[in-house]
């Protein structure tokens, strides 16, 4: 069975949003681009409008999804779009589609002046459970976000892309993360921005003789560490130029803030199957509630 990129769509910006983002992301594979709408058993919008009947919302339904295609199509031409309407529990149906996927493309919402971004449990449920990389994508995604500016300074999507930023644990680095990240560089002709952090030791800096040679030893072996962990990836992709960012500090506000610039930002979800259930960690959990960029989540083992 071929595999797509697909996209979970209902009515709101920044489900429309991550359509356009998917449909970018389909031709940068050179792949089909699935559109899938579930229809809940019984629709809240149906159990709110009394109104509304069972029939006009599946109608509508029909409507959003074949309008949506038809509008990427024309948008990007040689584009393969197919649709799918569902039926179910939709983290549950989403989670089944993933597993067809290449990538499964969901919304995330804006909190504007909060400073952050709204995960919904839908959302949340289905990054926890998918065993296929799930990319999070707001409302207010734009091509020429993922750009540097052109020579004016003006937004283009036709400059070069933005690094792509991973988030890594040196001391369990995974090939499935790794390859994931390098491959969406490579497909973007951008750079890669290898994010590490490692925390300050229990005793203060600069306080005693020797205190800051001892963190100048320490921020060197982290970073030969580093450089150790991506020399077979430069090797297999010589053709993206890797930053290397080792920093000492909270891994999740090292990572939000090497992630300012980018175009897409990629973490990592271990797959656990113990009785506690699905876990997203706490730095994965920060990227999707505080990074602007699209947010990749692969689950790895």
């Amino acid at each position: 069975m071929s595999r797509t990129v697909t996209v979970g769509l209902d009515d709101s910006p920044e489900s429309r949003a991550a359509a356009e983002w998917a449909a970018r992301e389909a031709l940068l594979r050179g792949l089909p681009l699935k559109i899938v709408h579930v229809q809940e058993p019984t629709p809240r919008y149906v159990a709110r409008t009394p109104l509304l009947d069972l029939e006009s919302y599946r109608q509508w339904a029909r409507r959003l999804t074949l309008g949506s295609a038809d509008g990427l199509r024309l948008r990007h031409p040689g584009l393969e779009v197919t649709t799918e309407q569902l039926t179910g529990t939709v983290a549950d149906v989403l989670c089944e589609a993933a597993g067809f996927a290449e990538l499964l493309v969901l919304g995330s919402r804006n909190l504007g002046g909060l400073g952050g971004f709204l995960v919904g449990s839908v959302s949340l449920g289905v990054v926890a459970r998918a065993e296929r990389p799930v990319v999070l994508v707001r409302a207010r995604e734009r091509a020429a976000d993922e750009h540097r500016a052109d020579p004016a300074g003006a937004s283009s999507a036709v400059a070069p892309y933005r690094p792509v930023v991973l988030g890594l644990d040196i001391e369990d680095p995974d090939d499935t993360l790794l390859e994931f990240a390098f491959d969406a560089a490579a497909r973007r002709k951008a750079g890669l921005r290898a994010v590490h952090a490692w925390p300050e030791p229990p005793s203060p800096f600069h306080r005693f003789p020797g205190d800051a040679e001892l963190h100048d030893t320490l921020e060197r072996g982290q970073v030969s560490l580093l450089g150790k962990v991506l020399r077979p990836w430069r090797q297999k992709f010589p053709d993206v130029e890797v930053i290397e960012a080792s920093r000492c500090g909270s891994p999740a506000q090292v990572l939000v803030n090497e992630s300012r610039d980018a175009s897409l930002v990629v973490v990592g979800r271990r797959i656990r199957t113990g009785f506690l259930g699905a876990h997203i960690g706490h730095v994965t959990h920060s990227a999707l509630h505080h990074v602007t960029a699209p947010v990749a989540v692969v689950a790895h083992g």
